[in-house]
């Protein structure tokens, strides 16, 4: 019984140094997104859709220089389209937001004043709103629009659910502050037709604090 009482004691000693290193991070930044395996005309009128993201983050030691970051992140993602010639030119834009649930491994390496960092992991997210936004022109004649993407239904213009994995590096300060940069590989199908499978493609750049 003793050694039981000392193992636990053991036990619950680590648990709360494990629990006194845990921190806590909020990153924000730029995203650049695009779609995967779009027709060969789409692919050469895509450009990047310009958005945004928020992240907040528990960064969890499990051992020397490796973590595990669960989170919560606010993703805008999409594609652009623009053409132009022949006295016409136009432009599409897709913006979808969506709720993300990242759960990522991550290792550092020691660095001058902090720490070079490296990491990898799944993550789910929800598409919660989205817009498709137009504008054309014709000689002299021009027109504009948008319309509210439906993410359920019979009709509906795009799944619910996005997932896939992340790729992150960046450097962080001993301060706490830190400069990132990642990659969203969208693995699920956006596309709720019976045509090519369509994912996200995300490069995101950005800055924090770990407190």
């Amino acid at each position: 019984m003793k050694k039981l009482l000392l193992s636990f004691g053991a036990v619950v000693l680590l648990a709360a140094g494990a629990q006194a290193q845990t921190s806590y991070g909020l990153k924000a930044g730029v995203n650049l997104g695009k779609y995967s395996n779009v027709s060969d005309l789409e692919k050469d009128y895509q450009k990047n859709n310009v958005s945004f993201y928020v992240t907040g983050y528990a960064d969890l030691p499990v051992a020397p220089q490796f973590s595990i970051q669960p989170g919560v992140s606010l993703q805008g993602k999409g594609a652009k389209y623009e053409a132009s010639g022949d006295n016409a030119s136009g432009s599409l834009s897709r913006n979808v937001m969506s709720i993300e649930v990242p759960v990522n491994a991550v290792y550092y390496i020691p660095a001058g004043a902090g720490n070079v960092f490296l990491g990898a992991g799944p993550y789910v997210g929800f598409n919660i709103s989205g817009k498709d936004k137009w504008d054309g022109s014709l000689g002299e004649g021009s027109t504009s629009g948008d319309r509210k993407l439906e993410f359920s239904g019979d009709n509906k213009d795009m799944n619910l659910i996005d997932a896939g994995v992340n790729f992150l590096a960046g450097y962080k300060l001993n301060n706490g502050f830190l400069i990132n940069a990642g990659y969203g590989l969208g693995l699920s199908n956006l596309n709720p037709g019976d045509g090519e499978k369509t994912s996200n493609r995300v490069l995101s750049f950005g800055v924090g604090f770990q407190f």
